[in-house]
């Protein structure tokens, strides 16, 4: 969009530490959009979370898709309580988003960040990649069932769905980040050996659709010899595509080889712009330092750095990664990455260093 683009964005914390590190990166955009003066932006706080569905009942009321198709997009914090199955949690909000907004594609950019440090001797230089995750169907369609409940013969099934246009889509999504990268490869990962029918068709649409891209070098590989080249050959890899569940599982790995989940973003996009996308950290809740003033809020800057580029604000993410990697390698980080400092301590070093940039007119900001 135009320079001087507004912008209403969702702000839902969630649970855990999502409100220490939502709050904390809304200072920080809320800082870069008044130095920068080039858009304005509008966050508007929504309660959905385990206390809402507490005391109501549910995790969204019904008429959650309405409300949030009336902004430009969602920072989304974390879902998840120590005294509700996670299956209910995740069902009840955050898949209670995806699917029937259809966010299908999940990117998960990964690489070594600043302050952190590859485990891998085989990554000396470093990892850069972007795994590419349907995030729609496959395996967490929600289809299947038990019966027989408390019985020795208990049956639970799990059915995964793959559809033609499920695939196309997120096959195609894939190659076009790809080509983007300036190495333009892609890695499509499947497990077609065993999985003869959903697999097997995941095959024969990305070999359809390669020849779409002749610009871009492409493989396969099953999920499980993956996990190997990963380790063993991560600069082989650039761009990676895979199922629902096989990505979910990947990209964690990733994140760890890279040097820290901490660090770790995602994107859950509607690449069609028809509705608002969900940007959040993938963390999770981490009950365990909630409330203590040590959550690790970068991965939720590098959320938002994602969602201004996907609103057309390039030079604003540019920038907000500028700092925040700069803060990160002078060593201003939290306990996670082997530091001292606080979520508010790093807060503080980013917004002083986006203070310290040339001073454009000030923009607008408003937070409710």
């Amino acid at each position: 969009m135009a320079p001087g683009a507004s912008y209403r964005i969702a702000s839902i914390p969630g649970d855990g530490i999502g409100p220490e590190v939502v709050g904390a990166t809304i200072q920080v955009v809320e800082k870069l959009a008044k130095k920068l003066g080039t858009f304005e932006i509008e966050f508007t706080h929504i309660p959905w979370g385990t206390d809402y569905y507490k005391e109501h009942g549910r995790y969204v009321p019904e008429d959650a898709l309405d409300t949030l198709r009336g902004f430009d997009a969602i920072l989304f914090g974390a879902v998840g309580a120590p005294d509700v199955p996670d299956h209910i949690s995740l069902w009840g909000l955050l898949l209670a988003i995806r699917g029937p907004l259809q966010l299908y594609a999940n990117v998960r950019p990964v690489r070594t960040f600043p302050g952190t440090k590859s485990p891998l001797a085989a990554a000396a230089g470093g990892i850069d990649w972007v795994l590419v995750r349907e995030n729609s169907e496959g395996e967490y369609s929600g289809q299947g069932g038990r019966s027989h409940l408390h019985q020795p013969w208990e049956t639970a099934t799990e059915v995964a769905i793959f559809t033609r246009v499920g695939i196309e889509r997120i096959i195609r999504f894939a190659f076009e980040t790809a080509r983007s990268r300036p190495r333009r490869h892609l890695t499509v990962v499947t497990k077609s050996n065993s999985m003869r029918n959903g697999m097997v068709l995941w095959d024969e649409i990305a070999a359809e659709v390669a020849k779409d891209f002749p610009d871009v070098t492409w493989d396969k590989m099953l999920v499980d010899a993956m996990t190997v080249r990963m380790v063993s050959k991560p600069q082989s890899l650039d761009t990676i595509v895979g199922t629902n569940l096989h990505m979910d599982i990947l990209s964690d790995l990733a994140a760890a080889l890279a040097g820290s989940i901490g660090v770790a973003p995602s994107s859950n996009l509607d690449p069609t712009r028809k509705n608002p996308s969900l940007f959040e950290p993938v963390h999770g809740s981490a009950f365990d330092i909630t409330g203590k003033g040590v959550a690790n809020p970068v991965a939720t800057f590098w959320s938002a750095a994602e969602m201004l580029s996907w609103l057309g604000e390039k030079k604003a993410a540019e920038t907000l990664m500028s700092c925040v990697e700069d803060v990160c390698e002078d060593g201003i980080v939290t306990p996670d990455l082997g530091g001292t400092s606080n979520t508010q301590g790093v807060v503080d070093a980013v917004c002083q260093l986006i203070e310290s940039l040339a001073s454009p007119p000030v923009s607008k900001v408003v937070y409710h």
